[in-house]
């Protein structure tokens, strides 16, 4: 199944109060394994941006004013998006300033069933505990030591761990048949043996072993026993 984890950057803490997007990061991934591919674009927001947003992830309108604004990047943005499943952390945040910029330019807005908020899943697992991006690599111990101030594609890729831990652990899922899509499958085929194991459920005696051949032996010469058990040993 394909996911984008998706991350963005503002110049404030709402679009009704004319902040603007100014970064998106987003990573795609196929059955919560990265595949490589990532969309990431920092954007002129055409407007200033306040110093408290600066300090928080460093960009600022000197840095971001010969870039591109959302009109020119939204179609390249919504072809990485397609119709994926979004997941996001705190993502009624992320989801009003996307659908914002797309308001600006008439386009559909993104609707929040095809959303994943990474947000609910912490708190609905660790109810009472901090559930920030950054309580939760610590508890998961998740490295985020180059999370010195936030960018929207490295907090994205960051988000990609912590999704899987609350989806139950950073292990691949088994994946059969058509599930595995373009995907090779792994075929485990059975080792046939050398030969015969030996018999080892308990000691016996040549005497009791050659007692058992005679009985086998009017079985016919193609009873299975003769394929198992040992011959007495030479007198």
């Amino acid at each position: 199944m394909r996911e984008i984890v998706l991350d963005t950057e503002t110049t404030g803490l709402d679009p009704k109060d004319g902040h603007r997007v100014l970064e998106i990061g987003a990573v795609e991934i196929v059955h919560q394994s990265l595949t490589g591919k990532v969309f990431h674009v920092l954007i002129n927001p055409e407007r200033d941006v306040p110093e408290e947003a600066v300090r928080v992830h460093g960009h600022s309108f000197a840095l971001l004013k010969d870039k591109p604004v959302f009109a020119s990047v939204v179609d390249d943005f919504l072809a990485f998006i397609g119709d994926s499943k979004l997941v996001i952390h705190n993502a009624e945040f992320d989801v009003r300033f996307v659908n914002s910029e797309l308001a600006r330019l008439g386009l559909a807005t993104i609707a929040m069933d095809r959303v994943v908020d990474t947000l609910a899943l912490a708190r609905k697992k660790h109810p009472g505990a901090p559930n920030s991006l950054d309580a939760l690599c610590d508890r998961y111990r998740i490295d985020r030591s180059r999370r010195v101030r936030h960018g929207a594609l490295m907090d994205a890729e960051i988000l990609v761990e912590v999704y899987c831990e609350l989806t139950g652990g950073r292990q691949r899922a088994l994946v059969f048949g058509e599930a595995l899509g373009d995907a090779e499958a792994l075929v485990i085929a059975a080792i046939p043996r050398s030969g015969p194991r030996p018999v080892r459920l308990f000691p016996v005696e040549d005497a009791e072993i050659s007692d058992h051949l005679r009985h086998v032996e009017s079985l016919g010469r193609e009873a299975i026993w003769f394929r198992y058990l040992p011959q007495p040993a030479p007198a």
